[in-house]
């Protein structure tokens, strides 16, 4: 019985394959996945060739073409301290002011949000995703009303304590829904070595959320570092505005567009947070260092 039912199992082990009918149909859906990939690819590389191209181009245009004299030119032109230097710095102090505020805040909020649970619960998340859905410019006239009345206009921290605010309902989900991934049982812990919830908070679970709480500050960076509208209705002074209304100059105010130095300005405004990127990637790159903090 034995020796039959191994002869049985070889005869199938040496049994050839029958070709692979959907060999072909898989081979064709590959192709045309990468072209459209591929052409995906061009759609996004042509603006970033024209930015580069036209940055080192004395006579650009719109058109992506080979500078004939590559010249720096645009950059020295672009590079002083009314027109770049002045903006980016305000744009750091008002990206990383907001972003700062908005996860110590986030961390505050979502940390009840997490740990417990009552019946206002659901209702509270439902509308906090429902701020998060509603368009900044719907709410600027008001805000601006309100700015005028509180005599708020043209105060650089009321502008990134309100871009703060605006940014701190989607960074309150991101944090909750990052801490839900610690472990209470490590709170436990600390509660019975005498820690208030505050300390624990602060020494354990912080600590872990690091890389989590890292994504969330980029998040809010770079809202914040792209907001055009928002500095540029309640910033009226030229040396209070950041590098995203600066820009505004380069767009026909004067009657026509200087491409070259637009795009060397782009270049230059696009620094900062690739430099942020790096950074954070490098240094708090990774998934919650929670193996081997659990035993048993």
């Amino acid at each position: 019985m034995t020796s039959a039912t191994a002869t049985v199992t070889t005869a199938t082990r040496r049994t050839p394959r029958a070709p692979s009918v959907a060999s072909p149909r898989r081979g064709a859906t590959r192709f045309w996945a990468n072209l459209v990939l591929v052409i995906i690819g061009i759609v996004f590389a042509a603006p970033l060739a024209w930015v580069v191209l036209a940055s080192i181009d004395s006579a650009a245009t719109y058109r992506v073409a080979w500078p004939t004299a590559p010249t720096l030119d645009n950059f020295a032109d672009v590079l002083t301290p009314e027109l770049t230097l002045r903006p980016l710095v305000n744009s750091l102090l008002l990206s990383t002011g907001a972003a700062a505020v908005t996860v110590v805040a986030s961390v505050l909020a979502a940390y009840p949000l997490s740990r417990y649970r009552s019946r206002f619960h659901a209702p509270f998340l439902y509308s906090v995703l429902f701020a998060s859905c509603l368009p900044i410019t719907a709410i600027m006239v008001p805000v601006y009303s309100l700015f005028v009345q509180v005599r708020l206009i043209n105060q650089p921290w009321a502008v990134a304590l309100f871009l703060a605010a605006s940014a701190l309902p989607m960074a309150l989900w991101m944090t909750k829904n990052f801490m839900d991934s610690v472990p209470v049982s490590l709170e436990e812990a600390a509660w019975v070595d005498g820690a208030s919830a505050m300390r624990a908070l602060w020494t354990i679970v912080v600590p872990l959320m690091r890389p989590a709480l890292s994504v969330v500050f980029v998040f809010v960076f770079l809202q914040a570092w792209g907001n055009f509208f928002v500095p540029f209705v309640l910033l009226l002074t030229p040396d209070w505005q950041p590098a995203a209304v600066s820009i505004y100059a380069f767009f026909g105010q004067y009657g026509t567009v200087a491409y070259g130095r637009l795009a060397a300005y782009s270049l230059l405004y696009s620094l900062p947070v690739l430099g942020l990127y790096l950074l954070v990637t490098r240094g708090l790159g990774g998934s919650f260092a929670l193996s081997g903090a659990v035993k048993g």
